[in-house]
């Protein structure tokens, strides 16, 4: 194996070019990678001989865990990896909601690989770009985890899942031991007993949609300045539309939220407001690239209009004005699935439908004017500084995001 030295490697994990290092080692590392990442997938299967009914040593293991030699057979194909998981991001820092705290999220193993496999080779993104096999390959794995995490025997993951990521197991509707979670990912998505997530503020007519890492933006332009940094990102590339269409026109220079799921969050989202189903979900095909924020802040690549999604139109009923609510497949996510259907009133706080397997996103587009997000969320998500990033902010479904803007 062609070994590279840390001053080869540029962030987020790929390199600065030809060259420096030969083509030929960039292929041999990079293939490298995609070993690791396929061994990690199948040390998610519990009939691995090496699984041992632990999540950590598959899909969810933690880079941080080399120093304890949790992770032996990572360095079999990369030996790199640690060093790269010692410069360079392995996770993300989030604001903690009501203080001047931000805590570090480390990412796992999979998303970390997945970062990898993005951006690694020639280039970077361009390699990516215009290769097949990376989009066939990462498809393959996605289909494939949700595979595994169907079967019967996935069961067995489900303690040490609780235990990795200190799962409240008294919300839950059902224990861990019930008949009612017959694989992994019937806990995956679980439910949660009634007034488990209660809507909070009454004067405030939106809320947050997810357990998740939050960023608003009072103006689709101002979440490309500080967050989304895909130079393909409109909205009409993100509903799957011509520009032309009068919801594009209707929702031009609307607000725009983003809820991003980890894996071991409560993954069913809910309605951000009052609203009434408008019509059927539209599928949208795409790809299973990482959502993490290194990926949708890359300027060469947009993740959110490149992945498979979904989309639901909902009318707000107290403007009578229109949300696009966009749910987002990524890396490992076997589906999307809604839990209603056209015509359907729900309010705010109510269930919208569910992601099986993996960590993944919501993109909520709102028509001009209907909403005033709450001030603490947009100063984490817009920093004064230039050129600096935003920061998410930790919420929970119910969680006040804004209200309707008084006249």
């Amino acid at each position: 194996m062609t070994e590279l030295k840390e001053s080869e490697l540029n962030k987020p994990g790929g390199v600065e070019g030809s060259s420096q290092v030969g083509i030929q080692g960039m292929e041999m590392l990079e293939g490298n990678i995609i070993e690791a990442f396929k061994e990690s997938v199948e040390r998610s299967n519990p009939q691995h001989a090496d699984n041992s009914n632990d999540v950590t040593q598959g899909i969810h293991g933690h880079l941080h865990h080399f120093a304890a030699g949790h992770h032996v057979w990572l360095n079999k194909f990369v030996p790199q990896l640690q060093s790269l998981a010692a410069k360079y991001h392995v996770g993300n820092y989030v604001a903690i909601r009501g203080t001047n705290r931000r805590i570090f999220e480390s990412m796992p193993i999979y998303a970390r690989l997945g970062m990898h496999i993005l951006f690694y080779g020639r280039e970077q993104v361009k390699l990516l770009e215009g290769s097949k096999r990376i989009e066939a390959l990462l498809m393959e794995q996605s289909k494939r985890e949700g595979q595994i995490y169907d079967s019967p025997e996935s069961r067995s993951h489900i303690p040490s899942f609780i235990q990795t990521y200190n799962i409240d197991i008294n919300e839950l509707l059902y224990p861990p031991d019930s008949p009612a979670y017959k694989n992994f990912n019937d806990f995956f998505y679980r439910k949660l007993k009634p007034g488990a997530r209660p809507v909070q503020n009454p004067d405030h007519e939106f809320c947050s949609a997810a357990d998740c890492r939050l960023v608003v933006y009072p103006a689709i332009h101002d979440a490309q300045t500080f967050w989304i940094k895909g130079d393909q990102f409109t909205v009409p590339a993100l509903l799957g539309l011509d520009k032309s269409d009068p919801l594009c026109r209707a929702l031009e220079g609307g607000s725009l939220a983003s809820f991003r799921l980890a894996p071991s969050d409560y993954h069913r989202f809910h309605s951000l407001a009052d609203v009434t189903v408008i019509a059927e979900p539209r599928d949208i095909p795409g790809q299973y690239f990482t959502v993490n924020p290194q990926a949708v802040n890359e300027k060469n690549l947009d993740v959110l209009s490149a992945n498979k999604r979904s989309v639901l139109l909902l009318n707000h009923d107290a403007t009578n004005k229109k949300i696009a609510f966009v749910a987002v497949g990524a890396l490992l996510v076997g589906s999307i699935q809604w839990t209603v259907s056209a015509g359907s009133k729900v309010r705010r706080g109510e269930e919208l439908g569910y992601f099986a397997y993996g960590g993944s996103t919501v993109v909520a587009i709102l028509e001009p004017g209907m909403v005033e997000w709450d001030s603490d969320l947009v100063a984490n998500s817009s920093p004064r500084t230039p050129g600096k990033l935003g920061t998410e902010t930790l919420m929970e479904v119910g969680w006040s995001i804004g209200k309707v803007p008084r006249k």
